[in-house]
């Protein structure tokens, strides 16, 4: 029955997509109708009033994020179903080569990520109707947006049911061709053009590494199914060459530093539901094609393999919380944020390789538990925080932070949501963010049980990275929510915006911040249930979790730590109810009144006088420098006889990856006078054509006799 939902989630993405695709000869037909029915006055105002414009474009626009709740409702069903029963179910599909037809496998993994992408679909089902209206009208077709979002999602799907390395290959490449026409979605501006250029060039080269991956497995297994490669016995040599060509190439679909540039440069580009899609489910779907690779078909791990992920993960995550810091545009703030946790990841996934490899199956059981649960508690926060983004640029048409402030007035309602989505992502308690930090940081502390020395003294240095990355990560959202929804409107369209019309624009977010508190809160039975996944997956599970009672997690052992999520939410209700007892008890004794804001003698208060994004992030870039490629000057206009007296001043500021000058450039660059030197090749000359082919035979016959 879990496989029947699973195929019913998939069968309902791709109808949704030919619904879209099928729209514009619907239109014409409509069109037809309408002329015709222009002969009988009466019947042509019936019609009209029936099956109006407006009323036909609602329906449309619902019909198509109804299709993708069905989806989403129906792969939350076949999650479910699979988890609990903890079975395995498998079947082939009459299609692909003749001799190789698509094997599926549907088990507690996949079930698990199934889960992360029907939750984020729902909220996008629910969000999508209002924000796409801007579409329907203007020069982007709905229907192209429609089509390619229904092929994207069925895409992931098919990732997740893949059981042979042909079938999953086709699946990743559905996934990503259609996600590139979602980023040049709005491609009259050439840098949505170059951002989807982009995100296609690096798809396509981690797609050659991933196929090379399988090429590894497939050349000693002889077939190309699963089952082949997990009964390989691969050398250390060749084991290492197949990870490492998996980690670039999944990396680089998850955004690993140094393979993240297209990540902010895709997901600011792409409209808003896209972006939650492609940064809260797509970025996971990469890390369970890693997981799958590495725990699943690899019959054993190293430990240098764990200390490489580790490194990778430690440096995505400080180095992408630094640069998301710099950014005044929410959505490649947002964008950057995801390079941070997906470095938070795979932190705790070379914490597991590294425990594994040294025999330690129940805490690197641990780093796996720890690692799905951030990637189901960044699916659902950043999504929130994506369609946050979006309902602001749509009410605002503002995208930079340094235009936005006052929204908790205008936007309250979203304010609220929007704050619970900042809470989860500072992992701060009790929300859902903490626990599963809280659990990498667990599996760190158990050091001790390691025999080298070397890697006792690094995992403690890489801890202190990531509670340092916690920390700036409560600061960039303090930041984020300070300045965009608290003070006054820095810009008129600001000023004058109200909550969002469209209802769904919010239950979308309030959606997911139910599940943000939900798992927070509550995270004991959600852990339990990973221990059917560990189970499956690497045989082994977390026999203690839940030893001190289900309101309490006790990871490694209950004398060693553990953690009451409902018990510090009680403490924080109590402290604040007798803060405020104790207020209005004060204020019921003493007069009190409300006046303006002291303006130290300037004559009222303006949105100039209020702190900038830019000026509250300035200590970190002044202390961070060495890693910021930065532009910055100061423009000063004189006047005067003698020059003297400044008229204006001008601050430019600019912040670029640095990646791009040491990663990036000398690739291209090399790449470019590769490409000069192969060129002097095309001389114009039939003559040395011919030589270059009498040549070409010369050598082939040598070789072939």
């Amino acid at each position: 029955m879990s496989l029947f939902f699973a195929y019913l989630s998939v069968v309902a993405a791709l109808v949704s997509g030919l619904a879209a695709l099928a729209t514009d000869k619907r239109s014409e037909l409509d069109r037809l109708a309408t002329s015709l029915l222009r002969r009988w006055p009466k019947l042509h105002s019936r019609a009209q009033s029936i099956f109006s414009a407006t009323h036909y474009a609602e329906y449309h626009r619902n019909s198509l994020f109804i299709l993708l709740g069905v989806s989403g409702v129906s792969a939350v069903l076949a999650s479910a179903m699979a988890l609990f029963s903890g079975t395995v179910i498998t079947d082939t599909l009459p299609f692909g080569l003749p001799w190789l037809h698509w094997h599926i496998r549907f088990d507690a993994l996949s079930a698990f990520f199934y889960l992360i992408i029907g939750l984020a679909l729902i909220a996008v089902s629910l969000f999508g109707p209002g924000y796409v209206r801007e579409f329907e009208h203007g020069k982007h077709s709905l229907s192209v947006l429609g089509f390619f979002t229904g092929l994207f999602v069925a895409g992931m799907e098919l990732v997740l049911l893949a059981d042979d390395a042909f079938f999953f290959v086709i699946a990743w490449e559905l996934m990503s061709v259609s996600s590139y026409f979602l980023v040049a979605f709005q491609h009259e501006q050439a840098s949505n053009r170059r951002a989807a250029f982009l995100y296609l060039l690096m798809a396509v080269i981690g797609a050659i590494s991933i196929i090379l991956a399988y090429g590894v497995l497939a050349g000693f297994s002889g077939g190309l199914t699963f089952d082949q490669f997990r009964s390989v016995k691969l050398t250390p040599v060749w084991a290492s060459v197949a990870f490492v060509l998996a980690l670039i190439g999944f990396g680089m679909k998850a955004g690993l530093v140094p393979f993240h540039a297209w990540l902010p440069e895709a997901h600011p580009a792409a409209p808003s539901h896209i972006s939650a899609l492609m940064s809260g489910v797509m970025l996971k779907v990469a890390v369970y094609g890693f997981i799958r690779f590495t725990f699943d078909l690899l019959d054993e791990v190293y430990w240098q393999w764990g200390l490489v992920a580790l490194l990778l993960g430690t440096a995505s995550a400080v180095l992408g919380i630094l640069y998301a810091m710099q950014q005044q545009n929410l959505k490649r703030l947002l964008a950057y944020s995801s390079v941070e946790n997906i470095g938070i990841i795979f932190i705790a996934l070379g914490l597991a390789l590294i425990f594994f490899s040294s025999g330690q199956a129940r805490l690197g059981t641990l780093g796996i538990i720890a690692a799905l649960m951030h990637c189901l508690n960044h699916a659902l926060f950043k999504s929130l925080l994506f369609l946050g983004a979006g309902a602001i640029l749509h009410n605002t048409h503002e995208q930079s932070l340094e235009n936005m402030g006052g929204l908790i007035h205008r936007m309250p309602k979203l304010s609220g949501i929007f704050l619970i989505g900042c809470l989860s992502i500072s992992a701060l308690p009790p929300f859902n963010g903490f626990v599963s930090e809280w659990l990498i940081f667990q599996t760190a502390l158990q050091t001790g049980n390691l025999d080298s020395g070397v890697i006792r003294s690094l995992i403690p240095t890489a801890s202190a990275v990531l509670a340092l990355t916690s920390a700036l990560a409560a600061g960039c959202f303090v930041n984020v929510y300070g300045v965009a929804f608290l003070g006054l409107p820095r810009s008129k369209h600001v000023a004058s915006c109200h909550e969002v019309s469209h209802q769904g624009m919010l239950a979308g977010p309030a959606f997911l911040a139910v599940f943000c508190v939900l798992f927070g809160v509550f995270p004991t039975p959600l852990i339990e249930t990973l221990n059917v996944v560990t189970g499956q997956l690497v045989g082994s599970t977390l026999p203690q979790v839940s030893a001190l009672g289900w309101l309490w997690v006790s990871p490694v052992a209950k004398e060693v730590a553990s953690y009451s999520p409902f018990l510090v939410l009680l403490g924080i209700l109590v402290t604040v109810s007798a803060c405020y007892q104790v207020f209005y008890l004060r204020s019921g004794r003493l007069e009190s009144r409300r006046a303006d804001t002291w303006d130290c003698g300037f004559g009222g208060l303006n949105a100039r006088m209020q702190y900038t994004s830019t000026g509250f992030v300035m200590p970190f870039r002044r202390i961070f420098q060495p890693v910021f490629d930065v532009d910055e000057r100061i423009e000063e206009q004189k006047s005067g006889p003698d020059g003297f007296h400044t008229e204006r001043l001008r601050y430019h500021l600019h912040v670029s990856d640095i990646s791009w000058g040491y990663v990036y450039q000398p690739v291209a660059r090399s790449v470019l006078g590769l490409s000069r030197w192969v060129s002097r090749i095309q001389t114009g000359n039939i003559r040395t054509y011919l030589a270059y082919s009498f040549f070409t035979l010369l050598i082939l016959l040598w070789g072939i006799s």
